[in-house]
Order: C-alpha cells, then sequence, then structure tokens
C-alpha cells in the first residue's frame, strides 16, 4: 500500500482568523509527535494514520502565501518531496458569501503562472468537509471552491513565477467570510477533521476537468464537484474565473500556451473543458482550439448536470 505525506500550514498569528483555531482542533483530534523540523521558531507536529500516510502540521509567523520569499526555501527543504500541502486560513471579501467552508488551488490566471494541482486529493477533501459539515449540524454552512488565485499578489508576498517553484500541489482551506464564521469552534472542527481524509477516496473513476469562466464562486462548477453518475465523478482543480481571463488577455495568440500550461499542471491531465455560458466568443474559441488538440469535449457549464449527456471520448 502507498504511503503518502501531506502537509499543513497554520498561521498562528493574531492576524490569521482561522489557522490557530484549527490547529487547536486538529490537536484535539489526532495524537500528535513531534518532529526535528523547526519554522518560525516553532516545532512543527506530525500524526500517522493506520495505513501509514504522514500528516505534518506546520505553525507559522505569517500566512506562507503573504510571505513566500521566506517560506518558499523552508517549502523546498523541509516539504518538497510531499504528495500535497495546504495553507488553512481566513476567507474575507467585500462581496465574498458567508458561512462558507472553501477550497481553492494555487495559480495567478493574470500572468499565466499555475501551481501544480490534484483534482484527486482536491475532491477528496471536499467531500470530507461536506461529510463532516453534516455530521456537526453546520445546516448553514455550504461547502464550495473558488476560482484559482494566489494570495501572495494581493499581499505582495512574492512575484507570480514562485507560485510554480514549489514543486508540491498546494490548496487554500478556508473558512469565510465574517468574523462570527472564522470564530465558528465547529467550523474550526470540521476543517480540523477532514485534513486527514486527503487521501481518502470514494473508488469512483474521475474525469478531470478545466474549468473557465464565470464569477469567483461559480456554483456550477462548486456543485460539479457532488455530482455523480454510475460509477464516475468529476474532479475539479483549476478554475479560471472570467476577470482574470479578460485582464490577462487570454484572448490572444499567447493565451492559447498559457492556456496549454494551466492543463499541464493538472495532474492525470484533463478529459474535457466545461466553460460558462457568459464567456464571451473569443475566450470559447481559445478553449474550442485547446480541445481539439487534446481531443477532448468542450461544452457549456450547463451540461455539468447532466454528466450522461457528454460527448466523453473514452
Amino acid at each position: 500500500m502507498q504511503q503518502r505525506k501531506a502537509v499543513y500550514f497554520f498561521c498562528i498569528d493574531s492576524m490569521d482568523h482561522v489557522g490557530g483555531n484549527v490547529l487547536s482542533a486538529v490537536s484535539e483530534n489526532h495524537p500528535m509527535e513531534e518532529t526535528d523540523i523547526v519554522v518560525d521558531g516553532e516545532t512543527v507536529l506530525k500524526y500517522e494514520d493506520e495505513k501509514g500516510n504522514s500528516f505534518f502540521f506546520v505553525s507559522t509567523r505569517k500566512p506562507v502565501s503573504h510571505d513566500y520569499v521566506h517560506y518558499l526555501p523552508i517549502l523546498n527543504r523541509h516539504f518538497s518531496n510531499f504528495d500535497v500541502a495546504g495553507i488553512v486560513t481566513w476567507h474575507e471579501g467585500q462581496n465574498a458569501p458567508d458561512a462558507i467552508l472553501t477550497v481553492h488551488t494555487t495559480g495567478d490566471v493574470d500572468s499565466g503562472n499555475f501551481g501544480p494541482a490534484s483534482p484527486e486529493y482536491m475532491r477528496n477533501i471536499l467531500l470530507s468537509m461536506e461529510r463532516n459539515r453534516i455530521e456537526a449540524g453546520l445546516d448553514n454552512y455550504s461547502v464550495t471552491t473558488e476560482a484559482t488565485h494566489w494570495s501572495g499578489m494581493v499581499y505582495e508576498g512574492g512575484t507570480p513565477a514562485m507560485i510554480s517553484q514549489y514543486p508540491v500541489t498546494m490548496l487554500d482551506i478556508e473558512i469565510g467570510s465574517t468574523p462570527v464564521c472564522w470564530s465558528n469552534k465547529k467550523a474550526a472542527g470540521v476543517l480540523a477533521r477532514s485534513l486527514t481524509f486527503v487521501f481518502e477516496s470514494d473508488g469512483l473513476r474521475v474525469r478531470n476537468l478545466l474549468c473557465a469562466g464565470g464569477v469567483h464562486f461559480e456554483t456550477g462548477f462548486a456543485s460539479a464537484v457532488f455530482t455523480t453518475w454510475g460509477d464516475s465523478a468529476f474532479g475539479i482543480s483549476h478554475i479560471l474565473a472570467n476577470q482574470w481571463l479578460v485582464t490577462g488577455g487570454y484572448d490572444r495568440e499567447d493565451g492559447l500556451s498559457r492556456l496549454r500550461a494551466c492543463v499541464s499542471s493538472i495532474h492525470g491531465g484533463i478529459e474535457g473543458i466545461a466553460f460558462h455560458d457568459n464567456l464571451k466568443g473569443v475566450y470559447k474559441d481559445q478553449l474550442r482550439t485547446l480541445a481539439e488538440e487534446l481531443g477532448i469535449p468542450v461544452f457549456k457549464h450547463k451540461k455539468l448536470r447532466k454528466p450522461d449527456s457528454i460527448s466523453w471520448r473514452n
């Protein structure tokens, strides 16, 4: 049996409204041992499950993406041979939905820099979050995805080119989007219990997609995570929001090369491209060209509700 490794980062400074709470909940749920790794003066902790999978928990003084100049060398020194990594933090935004448990991949769509993405691991943790949300009775919360982005751009934590310099799938795992929700101990417990299920699959045949268009929280793509038919399911990872396709100039010739770079960052490749109906024709044409190159179907996002209607190639 393959034994895998995950690492999670928690900013324990008061600037992060979620990280410390979730780390405390992790400690309550799992017996952990100290390692010989020290980051920001804090000893890294480790938990090993009954299958031999290892989970490392790292306390930091800043959210990792806020100071990538400082943390990237640490990531590559200690955690470059891991299967998946996660930054556990808070989400906020002027128009952000509240009472959410959310996951997104790492990338700067504007510049065409994409971090490695694993639809399998992202799906596993989202399904676990949904199960634990229901068990915790958080009926007013929802589990969702966000468009691919990198907080380092907002907080000037580094340059977009640094994203791909860490070779491990990096997920942001967040609670949003107001103080009441950030401080909710049940929500913190849901995340804490979900982190160690990132390697637990439901055994379905996962068809990986590239999703394009729509808004930052696009329900059509988020709901696809929980859609199954027969023995199949969708694998969602990179989601390219409309706003960054426009500002990034994905209608130009180099936009196609950026789309190719995005696909090549998705572990296992893709079997389909889903675009939002409202995406302008010039961007749809780029996606159609890419789909033709790859020999895969390209379709409107509404078909995600009727997966049997998609003309899969195999």
